[in-house]
């Protein structure tokens, strides 16, 4: 099975165009749907200060960082890290985008050039929560991932939650509930037959099982063809 890094950056702007570096980059390891304990955690002297905005984000002062290595001492380890993995990444071209302006700074080629794949899980919260808000806090919230410690943004954390919340996303049980909003919940009853008091299931109808087909073709699209249920469905 395909190993799986989760990674997360934080930076000292929006724009590596502009001159913009990374402060902290980190990666979390899945294998066989689970989290490991394996990970790669490394605070970066970026040689540059902060915008206010970006360190209002992430709270990595320019003082602090000035002893932390550059990213040219540290990117052997990472790359071997990352190395052959599918990457996970929320908001993908973003960070993608920082790690290869620093490997270009380096005469190192591009990111994707190093792993077997890049899956933008922003994307994939958007596929399946169409109109809906798919930040990682917002995803936290939908799928009860306990994000209280996030007081400010720390790639390691984020990384860890962003894990949590791709498994809760493709595990099937918590993606195949119909999503909705707060304001807009409505009780549901189990009903159960006056006379026998047996639990009465209802069949789904035509429209929600086009829409159950649908879903799962999209997520075995985002999956590589890794979607068991749809497996399961065929085979029946």
């Amino acid at each position: 099975m395909l190993r799986q890094i989760v990674l997360d950056t934080e930076t000292t702007g929006l724009d590596p165009a502009l001159g913009h570096r990374i402060v902290e980059v980190a990666c979390v390891e899945i294998v066989h749907r689970r989290i490991t304990e394996q990970t790669f955690h490394q605070y970066v002297n970026p040689e540059r200060p902060s915008d206010p905005g970006a360190l209002a984000v992430h709270g990595l002062t320019q003082e602090f960082l000035s002893e932390k290595p550059r990213f040219g001492d540290v990117v052997g380890d990472f790359l071997d890290f990352v190395s052959g993995s599918e990457l996970i990444i929320h908001n993908a071209p973003f960070d993608v985008a920082f790690l290869n302006a620093e490997l270009a700074r380096l005469d190192r080629p591009p990111i994707e050039s190093v792993v077997a794949s890049v899956l933008d899980s922003l994307q994939f919260a958007k596929q399946l929560h169409p109109g809906k808000r798919n930040s990682l806090d917002a995803l936290c919230e939908r799928y009860t991932v306990d994000n209280s410690a996030r007081t400010l943004h720390g790639a390691l954390l984020d990384a860890r939650l962003l894990g949590e919340v791709y498994l809760a996303m493709t595990r099937g049980q918590e993606s195949l509930v119909i999503d909705i909003e707060e304001n807009d919940r409505k009780q549901i009853r189990v009903r159960r037959d006056a006379g026998t008091g047996e639990l009465v299931v209802q069949a789904a109808s035509e429209e929600e099982l086009e829409a159950h087909e649908e879903y799962l073709s999209r997520l075995d699209d985002v999956t590589k063809g890794a979607c068991l249920w749809l497996r399961r469905s065929d085979a029946s």
